[in-house]
């Protein structure tokens, strides 16, 4: 049988030769597939569970309000395809977030669903004050930017910004990016109480619109009161991952997991919004002291040329990956589909190529929350998802063992081997089992082409594993410290939920107990004997 050919004729409608070689498409993606293939000779059972098996590996993040906040609709997302839902506590109330996680609780608690909660922070912002009437400027027009909102009343042409440092940290020639760029304006000259600037475009603006200020690095606290306010709220719902926006030091991160050890909630995960030049400046610190990343495309692409805006979420998520933490793109993925059934080319793209960087998670924005096609979106992105899974064949990179102590680094051989037997053997799934959800982010770091499956009897891990490239996480009920039978009830409850045959095989990264001591042990398994 002639895989290479049948492989890329049936699935991505490209023509090769049988020996993979004549497609430039065929070298990056299939060749490793087709060396194991060759080497093997069990071309038909690799062909079968590499491409029949189509478990979305990329997970979904939607943000839930007032169009998807029902009990209906929450179930609805999670049959779409939905892993996480995000809460935006720039909008969001405590009451109404309250009332919609009741909700979330009663689906996953009967079983309807398994849905994980995120934490949007509003994080530090800047804004200009409150106007009577909205200000007309023109291009090439001067006025003045205070510090001060009488002196700024006082003024008719001004506007008064929020930023205490504005004047210390702004200096001659430097630009301020006002409502999301709508006016640009460029700072010509101090005063004891103001800015001189001069527009560089037409604009009008209204009252309280946000400010970003591109090549300053801003004395602002990581957390401020409401986020502080905000979190709290959180932990006590029992919130699972807490997005903190506009990071720009390892020192904010630091200052969230304080905040969360001291209110017993160093469980919770922290996602790392990338969303400023100072926080691209950092990614590495900031990489090392949280559990996850977020590409915020919506104020990072204000904050940095946005012609740039492509190749810095390729670096983020390449940097992520290197360092073994999950990664979300977020941000006008398919913004169209607020207003229309359709997505545009270009959106269907966006998504494409977040897959092909292997991200572990896409996120949508307002279409799941204002717009008016919120589940035809989710069934777009789950489609466009799967369709760019189905071409591409991980290679599986290593990456940094910062922060993992001996026995993990061992857990870490363990997978890494467990996911090329798997492969090489055309096994149905790899099983690992974990407390904490560690042993399935290393699994997913590797970003396995087979099915994983993360047992454990905590749900908190249940819901951390949700966000992690191509692991499904699965609750076990009669999880004990009996690793022989862990194995056995994951084994019946893959067979009952028909995720694996009767007859194939399945790597299981397990413990044994070995002179009285606990040892990580890779298990090749032939269901066919276990039935």
């Amino acid at each position: 049988m002639d895989v290479g050919k049948c492989v890329t004729a049936e699935y991505t409608g490209i023509e090769t030769k049988s020996n993979c070689e004549k497609s430039s498409f065929s070298q990056i993606v299939l060749s490793p597939l087709c060396q194991r293939i060759s080497r093997l000779g069990c071309a038909s059972s690799l062909f079968h569970h590499y491409y029949a098996i189509r478990m979305k590996k990329t997970k979904i993040i939607a943000t839930v309000g007032p169009v998807t906040e029902s009990r209906e609709s929450l179930a609805a997302l999670f049959d779409g395809g939905v892993n996480i839902l995000r809460f935006n506590f720039s909008h969001a109330k405590h009451e109404g977030v309250r009332t919609i996680l009741e909700r979330v609780r009663e689906l996953n608690d009967s079983g309807r669903t398994s849905l994980s909660t995120l934490l949007d922070t509003k994080g530090p912002e800047i804004r200009t004050g409150d106007v009577g009437e909205k200000l007309h400027f023109k291009k090439g027009e001067t006025f003045r930017v205070y510090v001060d909102q009488k002196a700024a009343d006082a003024d008719t042409g001004g506007l008064f910004c929020d930023y205490p440092y504005l004047l210390e940290d702004l200096n001659v020639g430097e630009s301020i990016r006002i409502d999301s760029g709508l006016l640009d304006v460029t700072v010509l000259s101090k005063n004891a109480d103001s800015l001189t600037v001069r527009s560089e475009n037409d604009a009008v603006i209204g009252s309280r619109r946000h400010v970003n200020l591109p090549n300053t690095k801003i004395c602002l606290p990581g957390v401020t009161d409401k986020d502080r306010e905000d979190i709290l709220f959180g932990i006590a719902e029992g919130m699972d991952f807490i997005a903190m926006s506009f990071v720009r030091t390892k020192e904010n991160v630091e200052e969230l997991r304080t905040l969360l050890s001291e209110n017993g909630a160093s469980h919770v995960k922290i996602i790392a919004k990338i969303e400023n030049r100072e926080g691209l400046e950092n990614l590495e610190d900031i990489l090392v002291a949280s559990d996850g990343v977020m590409v915020a495309r919506g104020d990072l692409g204000i904050e940095v040329p946005i012609e740039t805006l492509p190749l810095h979420q390729k670096e983020i998520v390449r940097k992520a990956r290197e360092m073994g933490k999950f990664c979300i793109v977020a941000t006008h993925m398919l913004e169209t589909m607020i207003d229309n059934p359709f997505p545009t080319r270009a959106e269907v793209s966006d998504i494409f190529n977040a897959v092909a960087q292997r991200t572990d998670a896409t996120m949508l924005s307002g279409e799941t929350t204002t717009g008016k096609y919120p589940l035809q979106a989710v069934a777009m992105m789950k489609s466009v998802i799967e369709s760019a899974e189905s071409h591409f064949v991980s290679e599986h990179k290593d990456y940094s063992d910062d922060g993992l102590c001996k026995r993990d680094i061992e857990k870490k051989v363990l997978i890494k081997n467990a996911i090329y037997a798997a492969e090489d053997l055309g096994a149905e799934a790899i099983l690992v089992f974990t407390k904490t959800g560690r042993l399935a982010r290393l699994a997913g770091a590797y970003r396995p082409n087979v099915p994983v499956f993360a047992f454990t009897g905590r749900p908190t891990t249940v819901r951390f594993v949700n966000a992690l490239f191509g692991i499904e996480p699965i609750l076990l009920p009669e999880w004990s410290d009996d690793h022989q039978a862990n194995l056995e009830a994951a084994l019946r409850e893959l067979r009952t939920s028909k995720r694996v045959s009767e007859t194939g095989r399945v790597v299981a990264v397990t413990d044994v107990i070995r002179d009285g001591k606990e040892v990580p042990a890779l298990e090749i398994i032939d269901l066919s004997d276990r039935r």
